[in-house]
């Protein structure tokens, strides 16, 4: 099967690309830069023997403009979108208008993109577009991050009918930016200074267990037109996220609790800290206004995958973040 992966640059999509090469498809990546796309790839290959520059065709695309889509398209049964807009807006305050206004065009984008996508599989016959997105509340309305997936999710399913999203809360991986952003600030903070949302619940997902499972989603007919959440075996709250990977860090660092979030501010104080984007860390902390849980455990059995603990995904993300860099905290 001919598949295009788009964000196969990124953290999941260049974990994906060999697993698909294993499976013997024809694998084209689309990104706005190849030669990120191409460095991405380097020093990874399905047998672990080489690169796969010479096994994957990489073209220039910018799903945003539409520029490129035909020929990236021509010929594919089957297209992963693992993008989003999220890029850095002007350094406006946090709730400034021009803050707002920013988030807004945040969302302006990932619609045009997704119905720009969506346009060109459908021209070019695509059968199948497989989305990864974010989880949805089941008892308050979206934050505006999240409605915005919950939009590209319906365009996508849409144009494609038999299309199938998967929505994740925390993907646990070395490469991972949220997980990343959690491991900076257990390094970084002596005392864990959480705010009130440290008490809502979530359910990390290992990045084995989501990459295999975007690798079902592409040909397991029981999942076609369906939107799934896809989450780790282990429920738990924020604070008990952070407290275990503190423990599998082997470092000891108390918390102090605070009971309000002060979303703005500490979105800010949290990006300072682990040295991160702001404009990343405002949108993901926008979202945590209560538990973000799975709504069933179907995905795993539809798409016959067998998931790894919590303590496990974070054993492996840190020795796989080891073998690359050192850990500040050891």
């Amino acid at each position: 099967m001919r598949i295009l992966v788009t964000g196969a640059s990124g953290f999941v999509g260049s974990l994906l690309v060999p697993r698909l090469l294993c499976e013997g498809h024809a694998v084209r990546a689309l990104g706005r830069d190849p030669a990120r796309v191409t460095a991405a790839l380097e020093g990874t290959s399905p047998d672990g023997g080489g690169d796969l520059g010479t096994e994957v065709e990489v073209l220039r695309g910018d799903v945003l403009s539409g520029a490129g889509l035909a020929p990236a398209l021509d010929g594919v049964e089957v297209a992963y979108y693992l993008i989003h807009s999220m890029e850095p807006s002007a350094s406006s305050p946090p709730s400034s208008p021009a803050r707002s206004a920013a988030q807004d065009s945040f969302a302006v984008r990932e619609e045009t993109s997704a119905r720009n996508f969506a346009a060109a599989c459908s021209r070019a016959g695509v059968t199948r577009i497989v989305y990864l997105g974010g989880p949805l509340p089941r008892d308050r309305a979206a934050s505006r991050h999240l409605a915005s997936r919950q939009s590209v999710e319906r365009i996508l399913l849409r144009d494609i009918p038999d299309s199938v999203a998967l929505r994740a809360s925390i993907v646990i991986g070395a490469r991972s930016r949220s997980f990343r952003l959690l491991v900076h600030l257990v390094e970084r903070l002596p005392v864990l200074t959480l705010p009130a949302w440290r008490s809502f619940h979530t359910q990390p997902i290992d990045e084995r267990d989501i990459v295999e499972m975007l690798l079902a989603a592409a040909t397991v007919p029981a999942v076609a037109g369906r939107s799934l959440d896809v989450a780790g075996p282990d429920v738990l709250t924020f604070e008990e996220v952070i407290s275990r990977i503190a423990e599998e860090m082997l470092v000891r660092r108390p918390v102090l609790g605070l009971g309000v979030n002060a979303t703005p501010v500490a979105a800010r104080l949290v990006a300072a800290i682990a040295a991160e984007d702001p404009e990343l860390v405002l949108p993901l902390m926008e979202s945590l206004q209560g538990d973000l849980l799975a709504a069933d455990d179907r995905a795993a059995e539809l798409l016959n995958v067998d998931l790894h603990s919590f303590d496990s995904a974070v054993e492996h993300a840190l020795r796989e973040w080891e073998e690359s860099e050192p850990l500040a905290a050891r």
